[in-house]
């Protein structure tokens, strides 16, 4: 009581012994109220819309407020009303330049937001102390974004090849088949020969001439076999 006297500074007793029921130091209420307290924030990082990473450090002066010590918000509050300024401040930025070119728009923007509304100070000042320059977050953000696109891609091009795979498997089966068939249709050829002989819907002389045809047909496959691997050989390897 004596200091706010000395300080001409109205504090009553039933105010300071309420100030003291809050949990806090009069003394320091009323010093700070005559000497301002610099509060630090920690390194706050934002991104601005061009995607570089920004980190600053603010330092906050603020002059304690008697009238609203008793359930008034405290030093943590300041705090990160003052980050959450930077942090929108910063992400309304088109660059990190114009940050870095200006760092007293930071506080400017900030201060006019009344960031003391509700709390136990009264902010006189909010200085920059440091902007440093962090990640390039949009390109790591569009590095992830590509390397998610070829993972799909390269997934989607498994998924198709193993669909080849299995079509042509399922082909080869088809193949299997048709020659089975094929010789099931064969092994009925002799069995119908037969039997067109003994009604007499075949004539021994059409028999011999049929076998003459297959034989001719047969020598005439060998021998085209024949020429084709002639002529896939060297030419010093070749039949005079």
């Amino acid at each position: 009581l004596i200091a706010a006297q000395r300080a001409n500074i109205p504090l009553e007793f039933e105010r300071a012994a309420a100030i003291d029921l809050a949990g806090r130091d009069v003394l320091e209420a009323v010093q700070m109220s005559v000497n301002p307290k610099v509060i630090e924030t920690p390194i706050i990082a934002a991104i601005a819309k061009n995607g570089i990473e920004l980190r600053a450090k603010a330092k906050v002066t603020v002059r304690a407020n008697i009238d609203r010590l008793v359930g008034g918000a405290g030093e943590q509050t300041i705090i990160a009303r003052v980050g959450e300024g930077i942090v929108t401040t910063i992400g309304s930025s088109e660059t990190h330049e114009e940050v870095l070119e200006n760092p007293d728009k930071i506080s400017e923007i900030v201060l006019a937001k009344g960031l003391q509304a509700g709390t136990a100070f009264e902010i006189l000042s909010i200085d920059i102390a440091d902007v440093d320059v962090g990640r390039n977050v949009g390109a790591q953000l569009q590095t992830d974004q590509a390397e998610a696109d070829k993972r799909i891609a390269q997934a989607k091009a498994e998924e198709r090849r193993a669909m080849a795979v299995a079509r042509e498997q399922e082909m080869k089966a088809q193949v299997i088949e048709m020659r089975a068939k094929v010789v099931e249709a064969e092994a009925e050829v002799p069995k119908a020969i037969s039997k067109a002989l003994v009604d007499g819907n075949l004539g021994v002389l059409d028999y011999y001439n049929m076998q003459n045809i297959m034989s001719d047909t047969e020598m005439r496959k060998a021998i085209s076999e024949s020429s084709a691997k002639q002529d896939n050989l060297p030419a010093d390897q070749r039949l005079k």
